[in-house]
């Protein structure tokens, strides 16, 4: 709609042809603006244009800078308005012209799109639209951040963003780092939060721009989302979420580690988590098996504890970043502690109940029925005994249970319950047992001892119970060719312990038994046994060296 005046060729006429929705400000006198425009006579013809020129024309306003016509038609104008100006010769260049140019009394057309306002009065505008539920903390002076923007003139026009290049831009705030208004719009912002940051050409790349993209005396605006926050002299920070009521004992440096983690940035961006491979990480700490913050943030953790651990960049992985990490990131790791060790542990043994008579203790030899609860110290139950309706039945000290079991069951009564905690390096190793037993577990096991045959003294496989017979090799030839066989040799040592005058040890197959004494009887080979080959274990020769 027109302003004013339109339609007489004696008085400014403006007619506004584009008005933007929205208008946080207008041109005041006194303001700088850049525009582009084209001047033509009323017949059409054209005598400039900024557009041929590809450059706006920057000037103050109401300060003669202009002819007063137009001085007068940019007042109140918006940027991204387009006017129509119709304006008479005494308002512009009047009887003298412009030689060459502007014939005198020409009444002059102007075609103008405001593209940017500013005041030297001006400061940094800030609108934040974003504000996440929780700030812990804002930017200061120091800090080094990580941020994605867009980078528009107010008119809208985009020169730079961050986002097209895939990668944030890292800096440090408030040490000349960046232009001063992004210096000052950055500051108090939080992880998560967005703003919008309006900076004049004053403080941003002034009368030259920047050479590539920013012309002069352009206002920028930039769309930031802050990613990340960090200053150079934090330490990790610790967080305890859930802490076990029962807490015997806390990680320490060179201890092994069992957990469980999520690995986000401080936005929250996934990169990595123990549970997505089904499998702990296991590390010893205190020791650089992990990077440096990780290190300090697992020490003092208790079995089952929950906790957050924030890394910094330089306890985490730098600058440079690895695999999905970009440089300069804060870490946040969310642990779960399944269990650890000490490579000098051994086993721990606490007795629930002994039975009134406890006299008689298991020791190496002896054959033992037991049952028993196996689980992860976390609680996960790997295996039972009680589950599977049968006891378990060893011989103790023959190899036939991991060693942590082994040394566990030794001094134990019938009827008496005990709880076994066994470091791996005692159980099954880094290894473990595949879909069983997860490497480098400590195992503890709930076990009832229900049924004790006392074994042979160590080395013995068979004793005599009474004195033994001065005619053995004869009564073994019950043929009395001057040979035994293993079937007379069996059947012999079977009645002797069928009638209570020998005893085989217990646990093991009877047979196997007989067989290895004969061969170690039948010492050419040819499987008999003559007189002067048949000796009793105390008439072998001793080896002291052995």
């Amino acid at each position: 709609a027109p302003v004013a005046g339109l339609g007489l060729d004696t008085e400014l006429q403006i007619e506004r042809r584009f008005v933007p929705d929205e208008c946080p400000r207008t041109v005041r006198s006194g303001d700088f603006v850049r525009y582009h425009y084209v001047g033509t006579f009323p017949d059409g013809q054209k005598f400039d244009s900024s557009y041929d020129r590809d450059s706006t024309f920057n000037v103050f306003v109401g300060k003669g800078q202009l002819i007063a016509g137009m001085d007068q038609a940019l007042v109140g104008m918006c940027v991204n308005e387009r006017r129509f100006v119709k304006i008479p010769p005494k308002l512009a260049y009047g009887s003298e012209g412009v030689s060459g140019v502007i014939p005198p009394d020409s009444v002059l057309h102007f075609d103008v799109l405001l593209m940017d306002i500013w005041n030297s009065e001006d400061q940094v505008q800030v609108h934040t639209y974003f504000t996440p539920p929780s700030c812990p903390r804002t930017i200061q002076v120091s800090d080094f951040v990580r941020y994605h923007y867009n980078g528009t003139f107010l008119d809208g026009t985009l020169f730079d963003s961050s986002h097209n290049r895939m990668k944030t831009y890292d800096t440090y705030v408030g040490i000349g780092w960046l232009i001063p208004g992004m210096d000052k719009g950055l500051l108090g912002m939080c992880v998560g939060e967005k703003r919008i940051i309006t900076i004049p050409p004053f403080l941003a790349y002034g009368e030259e721009g920047d050479g590539k993209d920013i012309p002069g005396q352009a206002s920028l605006v930039f769309d930031v989302a802050l990613l990340d926050l960090h200053n150079p002299k934090d330490g990790i920070s610790i967080e305890n979420k859930v802490v076990p009521e029962n807490c015997e004992r806390r990680s320490q440096s060179g201890d092994f580690l069992r957990y469980h983690y999520n690995g986000t940035l401080l936005d929250g961006t996934f990169f990595d988590s123990s549970y997505s491979r089904n499998r702990t990480f296991d590390t010893y700490i205190g020791q650089g098996y992990v990077i440096a913050g990780m290190d300090e943030g697992l020490l003092g953790v208790c079995i089952g504890e929950k906790r957050r651990i924030v890394v910094p960049p330089h306890l985490g992985y730098g600058e440079e970043g690895r695999g999905n990490i970009p440089g300069s990131a804060v870490l946040v790791f969310d642990i779960h502690v399944i269990d650890f060790h000490n490579p000098s542990d051994s086993i721990s043994i606490t007795s629930h109940y002994k039975p009134p008579d406890c006299s008689v203790l298991s020791k190496k030899g002896d054959y033992l029925k037991y049952h028993y609860n196996a689980s992860l110290l976390d609680g996960t139950l790997l295996d039972s005994t009680w589950n599977l309706g049968k006891t378990y039945n060893i011989v103790l000290g023959s190899g036939q249970v991991v060693l942590g079991m082994d040394m566990g069951l030794r001094e134990m009564c019938v009827g008496e319950k005990r709880t076994v905690i066994i470091p791996p390096h005692l159980g099954y190793g880094e290894a473990g047992v595949d879909g069983e037993v997860p490497g480098s577990a400590v195992l503890v096991f709930d076990i009832e001892l229900l049924e004790l045959v006392a074994g042979l003294p160590e080395g013995y496989m068979f004793i005599w119970n009474g004195e033994v017979s001065p005619n053995l090799f004869e009564e073994i030839d019950k043929d009395g060719n001057g040979e035994v066989l293993l079937e007379e040799f069996s059947e012999y040592i079977h009645a002797q312990v069928a009638s209570g005058k020998g005893k085989l040890a217990p646990g093991f197959d009877a047979e196997m038994i007989v067989k290895n004494m004969f061969t170690n009887q039948d010492r050419n080979g040819d499987g008999k046994v003559m007189a002067e080959e048949f000796k009793l274990k105390d008439q072998e020769a001793k080896h002291d060296e052995l």
